[in-house]
């Protein structure tokens, strides 16, 4: 569900990690940050919790810069000049925009009710808001334009249907749904080359996206054994093999290289 992130696990605890790597830039400046991410409808209210914070270690390059002298209207939006959301970092190196979620190990024959509240793409200044963001299969989604500018929003899918969707004028709203789970999804303006958003489709409502602190939380796991991934655009993905034997709340942290 839009505005929530969303998490987790929980009792006796194992936690191994592992990672594949890619790289690049620093933060932005976006004209009305919305939260990080969406998710669940059905989350069980006496699972575990599992709650972490993701940090990169070496430094990340600069953000490339967004020419927006062609878009008045859009530019207007920003007091100081915009830049791309390579990559989001906080305080002590914490990393935004970290898609989280149960990669293996729920029962083969569970099924989840995806809500019935969309997740919400906001284009605003041409940008996209949120960046990163996660949705179950079924669950509306909701494409805004915001901006007085024609955006052309195209959904670059392997798994499900792509789509391709104009919106010429400010307020207008596009509703698409998933078919299949698939991580990830990238969202695309043909219009302007830098609008990217990444959109993870999961069958379950087990994931997150860390905010600007770094934080994440996933909760109302049962016991069990199960794969968590922690996807980057930038700096690639890391496992972690959890361990759920309660209802305790246990920390997972993950570290990205930069370099």
């Amino acid at each position: 569900m839009k505005g929530r992130i969303f998490s987790v696990v929980g009792g006796m605890f194992l936690l191994t990690v592992c990672s594949k790597g890619d790289r690049s830039a620093v933060q932005a400046a976006p004209p009305a940050p919305q939260p990080a991410a969406a998710a669940s409808s059905d989350v069980p209210a006496d699972g575990g919790t599992i709650t972490g914070k993701i940090k990169f270690t070496g430094t990340a390059p600069r953000n490339p810069a967004i020419d927006m002298s062609e878009e008045a209207a859009c530019k207007a939006k920003y007091k100081t000049s915009p830049t791309e959301e390579n990559v989001v970092a906080g305080p002590a190196n914490a990393l935004a925009n970290v898609f989280v979620y149960v990669s293996a190990g729920l029962p083969a024959n569970a099924k989840y009710q995806a809500p019935s509240t969309p997740v919400t793409l906001d284009q605003n200044g041409c940008r996209y808001h949120p960046h990163v963001l996660g949705i179950m299969v079924g669950q509306p989604f909701e494409i805004i334009n915001s901006d007085p500018v024609l955006h052309n929003i195209k959904a670059i899918a392997k798994k499900n249907r792509p789509f391709n969707v104009s919106q010429p004028s400010a307020g207008m709203k596009t509703t698409r749904t998933f078919s299949t789970a698939e991580v990830m999804v990238n969202l695309e303006c043909n219009v302007h080359g830098w609008m990217k958003a990444f959109l993870g489709v999961r069958s379950d409502p087990f994931y997150a996206v860390s905010g600007e602190d770094g934080s994440f939380s996933i909760k109302g796991l049962p016991p069990g054994t199960y794969t968590i991934e922690a996807w980057h655009e930038k700096f690639g993905t890391q496992t972690a093999t959890v361990t759920i034997a309660g209802t305790e709340s246990k920390p997972a942290n993950f570290t990205f290289a930069a370099h």
